[in-house]
């Protein structure tokens, strides 16, 4: 009788002394383990579920202003110092590591329209609805010494905007027009108009330091050339855009945040259309940012949330709010590329991660490859629905989903309204046809649903590969005649 037993060999697992490395027998050959998708799928969405549990990007709130935040700035040197300026005209600057402030100033009277730190960042500009441009020293005063600007320049005008160049003693502002400024001298060096009442916002390009670009209340966004004395270009949107930003890594494309709930990201070259629209605000974008590496951007709204969206996708992939967040001012993101501050209009400042799962601290090597090894597991099945479901999902407010509700139901009805113009005018087009009785020729459009369907029901033949132009009226079916083409009909049916 032949009997089968399992045999081990203690050579292949045991140690020979205890301080060698246990053996462990493993191959890592995917073709010899038939079960290793089913097991990586299994470990991504483990980690995707994982990645939602611990996604906590609220870090702090500074509080201190009286007044609703309006603006803020960055510092061009240092990461830990950020500047902000309420609608009380009260200034005031923050250290991001200690989360408080250090130092607060009466700068205006009335709103902080604007403030930027200059390149260097010894010092830092204000403008306000006093109509003045106030220089102030970033350092605070000595002890018995006033706080005094190092030099106020008294406008014509209120000032609604500000930027510095990042190169020279040179900055911008707007209000009735957009001035060029020498730091050392009281009068613009330069002005441009093109024939519009006031401009909201403008800003220097990083990279093309000598090109400017302004949003202005008659719906458009200028281009300027410091090296020019007219404006360049000028592009008319539906609605008006409140502020804008320059991709710092291209050149040439900036976005723009609108009052139609969208941000528009254009090339400067081609602007007869945007490159891309980005949608998911329910209410009017006040603010955008780009991120220091220029593949994403953070907007604020006024529907009391912060998006952050890929420069290259319509949708945003996070959405970041709070239950006492009111309407979002202004946003930035910080130098390094890791958080994200918001100024609310409830008078404070919120501190948040720019990925929202991120673990904050040092890292051991242990740790850092297993996020590495989880986040090329996501990556792999992103696709697959389970992950993509659960890596999209994202709470909402009650009422921002009843508004996400109501904007969807209006989309649709303009859409239902643009077909039923259509079939309207595709039935007008075919009775002014059938009264050219001496033809046996049918002019029509390539994707009318009415003109399908009679071809279908008569034994003609259509194409259907085109989109159809509007005719309320029989003329404009006759002036658009040269866009249509032929289709016969049978002439027993003539």
């Amino acid at each position: 009788m032949k009997v089968k037993v399992l045999s081990r060999n203690p050579d292949d697992y045991v140690r020979e002394t205890k301080y060698d490395i246990q053996r462990v027998p493993r191959n890592y050959d995917p073709t010899l383990h038939p079960f290793e998708v089913c097991r990586e799928y299994t470990r991504a969405l483990n980690a995707t579920k994982l990645d939602r549990v611990f996604a906590k990007p609220f870090l702090a709130s500074l509080d201190g202003h009286r007044d609703g935040v309006n603006c803020m700035a960055k510092h061009t040197t240092a990461l830990s110092t950020l500047l902000s300026g309420s609608c009380d005209g009260e200034v005031k600057v923050w250290n991001l590591t200690k989360r408080e402030c250090v130092r607060t100033l009466q700068a205006h009277e009335g709103f902080v329209r604007g403030m930027v730190v200059r390149y260097c960042g010894t010092s830092f500009f204000t403008v306000g609805d006093d109509k003045t441009i106030k220089q102030w020293k970033m350092e605070a005063p000595g002890y018995g010494e006033e706080e005094e600007p190092i030099n106020t320049i008294l406008g014509k005008t209120v000032f609604t905007g500000l930027d510095h160049h990042r190169q020279e003693g040179l900055f911008a502002t707007c209000g009735q027009q957009v001035d060029i400024w020498d730091e050392q001298r009281s009068s613009p060096i330069r002005s441009f108009t093109w024939g519009v009442d006031s401009f909201s916002s403008v800003h220097f390009n990083p990279v093309e330091t000598e090109l400017l670009a302004s949003c202005a209340s008659d719906r458009s966004i200028v281009l300027y050339d410091m090296r020019e004395s007219t404006p360049l270009k000028k592009v008319i949107m539906a609605m008006r855009s409140n502020t804008l930003c320059w991709n710092p890594m291209e050149a040439y494309y900036f976005t723009a945040s609108n009052e139609d709930y969208n941000l528009y990201t254009y090339d400067m070259r081609y602007l007869e259309k945007p490159v891309l629209v980005h949608i998911d605000h329910v209410s009017a974008v006040l603010d955008v940012d780009y991120s220091p590496t220029g593949t994403e951007f953070v907007s604020a709204s006024f529907d009391k949330t912060i998006r952050i969206f890929p420069k290259d996708s319509d949708r945003s992939r996070e959405v970041y709010h709070t239950k006492r967040m009111q309407h979002v001012i202004c946003v930035k993101w910080s130098a390094d590329s890791k958080y994200v501050l918001s100024g609310s209009d409830e008078m404070n400042i919120r501190l948040w991660k720019a990925n929202a799962s991120e673990k904050l601290g040092v890292l051991s090597p242990r740790e850092r490859q297993a996020i590495n090894y989880n986040q090329k597991l996501r990556e792999k099945f992103q696709h697959h629905p389970q992950v993509r479901r659960i890596a999209k999902h994202r709470h909402l407010p009650k009422a921002l989903h009843h508004q996400r509700k109501e904007l969807q139901i209006m989309k649709e009805a303009r859409r239902r309204r643009r077909e039923m113009c259509v079939s309207t005018a595709s039935q007008e087009a075919f009775l002014w046809c059938l009264k050219k009785r001496n033809t046996s020729w049918l002019w029509w459009n390539r994707s009318s649903r009415f003109a399908s369907t009679f071809f279908r029901l008569f034994g003609g033949v259509v194409s259907s590969t085109g989109g159809l132009q509007e005719a309320k009226r029989i003329q404009d079916v006759k002036n658009a005649m040269s866009q249509w083409i032929f289709f016969c009909i049978p002439n027993s049916f003539i």
